[in-house]
């Protein structure tokens, strides 16, 4: 990117800071001095124009030099999406179905790399995507797959087929908690002169966990999450649904030498854990607590049927034969979403069915081998 262009994008996303940053100490004194976390990082993610996710400035891409935060599987190479492909194609058959639901689309590679894959057994891809500026980009970058798109703000009454998402889960707003050795406290935010601070008031809310907290631990519910994940089971009448994202099982995430937690920011392919700070120019993130995802969706009727590493899914969906005769590039690139210290086992995927071909059930591909189901 050249300078002038760099400019221009320093200078965009620092005017979209200034008024949300009015927005979010509005909101604050409106709700008597204090805002809970999750209604915070719902204004800095979300706020219509303004937040992360609905301003116009890059986000994804492989290098800082684009502009971007951050690099997602589909960006880096396109053997994800042919590779899980597979899984959807296997359970599109199982579901007799022929749309594809993605929720979060990001550049749209994700959608373009399945699209081209699946070829005719996709008859229409619906994309679900809250940001108006990424449904822009989704479209121009979509624009050869002609009428079998449609885009949708919100969740139908109804739906059937097969639900994908990545790196979804984790950008839906969290709350915070913290203990001090004696009692639990939920975090918010209220405004220190200029800025903002945390500020911790008595709750009843706990972590769904048992097990040991270290006095001044720091962590995270995911209530929106669960909530998501429940509705979805209540409206699909028929199919299945793969979510990939990082995170852990229940014990690993709340395990007490994770004792501050897993919220973090990304920026410039930089990360720090200061979401107080220049809102709308930065990503908010906390990693998943699979666990609770999967009993969300099996308490709302759903059945799940696996969990496993994002390596793990990949190699069981074929992509170690897809590597054979990439270039350079793709092969380097591909490693990184299957090494262990890269994205291979912080990320994970789980799978879900309703009203499919019972034999789908126990046997669907991504899951062949590596299944981690018995940690949930």
């Amino acid at each position: 990117m050249d300078s002038y262009n760099a400019a221009m994008q320093l200078s965009e996303t620092a005017s979209v800071s200034v008024p949300l940053t009015r927005l979010v100490r509005a909101a604050i004194a409106r709700d008597g001095g204090w805002l809970p976390f999750d209604r915070y990082m719902a204004l800095a993610l979300y706020a219509p124009g303004l937040g992360y996710y609905a301003n116009r400035s890059p986000k994804f891409g492989v290098l800082p030099r684009s502009g971007s935060d951050f690099v997602t599987a589909p960006e880096l190479s396109p053997l994800f999406g042919r590779a899980l492909a597979r899984q959807v194609a296997q359970a599109l058959q199982a579901s007799g179905s022929d749309e594809v639901w993605e929720f979060g689309a990001g550049s749209g590679a994700l959608a373009a790399q399945l699209l081209e894959a699946l070829g005719d057994a996709v008859a229409r891809y619906t994309v679900v995507d809250l940001s108006g500026a990424l449904r822009e980009r989704q479209r121009e970058r979509l624009c050869a797959f002609g009428d079998k798109l449609r885009w949708v703000d919100a969740l139908p009454d109804t739906l059937a087929g097969v639900i994908v998402g990545n790196e979804v889960l984790d950008a839906m707003p969290v709350q915070l908690l913290h203990f001090d050795g004696t009692q639990w406290a939920e975090r918010g935010v209220v405004i220190d002169g200029e800025a903002f601070r945390w500020d911790d008031r008595a709750t009843e809310l706990r972590p769904p966990f048992d097990g040991r907290f270290a006095p001044d631990t720091v962590t995270e519910i995911h209530p929106q999450a669960e909530a998501f994940i429940a509705t979805l089971a209540e409206r699909m009448t028929r199919g299945a649904a793969l979510f990939i994202d990082y995170g852990f099982p229940e014990a690993e995430y709340y395990h007490v030498q994770r004792s501050g937690g897993t919220l973090m920011c990304h920026r410039a392919h930089l990360a720090d854990t200061d979401p107080l700070v220049d809102l709308g120019r930065k990503d908010i993130t906390a990693h998943v607590n699979f666990t609770a995802i999967a009993l969300a969706g099996q308490n709302a009727g759903l059945d799940v049927l696996g969990y496993t590493t994002q390596a793990h899914f990949l190699m069981n969906c074929g992509v170690m034969g897809d590597l054979e005769g990439a270039d350079l590039k793709t092969t380097a690139n591909t490693q990184k979403l299957l090494t262990e210290h890269e994205m291979g086992e912080l990320f994970k995927v789980i799978a879900f069915a309703k009203g499919c071909d019972p034999a789908f059930a126990t046997a669907p591909i991504g899951f062949a081998r590596g299944d981690r189901m018995h940690t949930l």
